[in-house]
């Protein structure tokens, strides 16, 4: 599958040829470096590594640092494979968006949401409490209220929805479409929300 590493570098809106008005995600994706190839004799798959955002050497594993030499390429912070990659590259060879993508693309952004730490039931998943629903304590607002049986099964039954850790996994959204692409500056804009915070790694798929 074709694709690219990007960051997230926030939202913005454009109008578009029917003069409606979209709200767009700009990602910033500089050239990815082709940091390894791999074929069906030696590895049993093809696939092309990709490095994004270049860091000094001194964070990297000396193994990481041999592995970056070999494609003469600068130590780099995020490295992704891509199976299936129509594009025929060569070791330390570099891949614009133009390459990849066109506008019009219909493509998938995967990225790490937000953390949003220890959060209650009702945004974590959306209770209302007292009056709208039908969980919550008619004396407190935001509980989650009763959560089980007594006696029988005299435990709490597994994937009860209640408070917990929420955020920071790992989102794919499907079918977002690249609206513009703006070569001279890396960047693209891609129609909707992608989950991660502003200068989180996306990845962006060909759909």
């Amino acid at each position: 599958m074709n694709g690219l590493i990007g960051k997230k570098v926030g939202m913005t809106s454009v109008f578009n040829e029917a003069g409606q008005y979209v709200a767009c995600t700009v990602v910033e994706a500089l050239p990815n470096v082709v940091t390894q190839v791999k074929n069906q004799e030696s590895d049993g798959y093809y696939a092309l590594q990709l490095g994004y955002d270049e860091i000094k050497e001194k964070n990297v594993s000396n193994q990481m640092i041999g592995h970056f030499k070999n494609a003469k390429s600068a130590p780099l912070r995020k490295v992704l494979e891509f199976r299936d990659f129509e594009v025929e590259k060569s070791l330390g060879d570099k891949i614009s968006i133009e390459e990849v993508f066109e506008e019009g693309d219909i493509v998938n952004a995967v990225g790490t949401s937000k953390g949003k730490g220890f959060q209650g039931v009702v945004k974590r998943h959306g209770f209302r409490g007292v009056n709208d629903a039908t969980h919550g304590q008619h004396n407190r607002l935001r509980a989650p209220g009763s959560i089980g049986a007594a006696s029988y099964p005299a435990k709490v039954i597994k994937g009860m929805r209640m408070g917990g850790r929420t955020g920071g996994n790992r989102v794919k959204v499907t079918n977002l479409k690249v609206v513009k692409i703006l070569s001279e500056k890396n960047l693209m804009l891609i129609k909707g929300a992608i989950p991660g915070h502003k200068g989180s790694y996306v990845i962006i798929e060909k759909y």
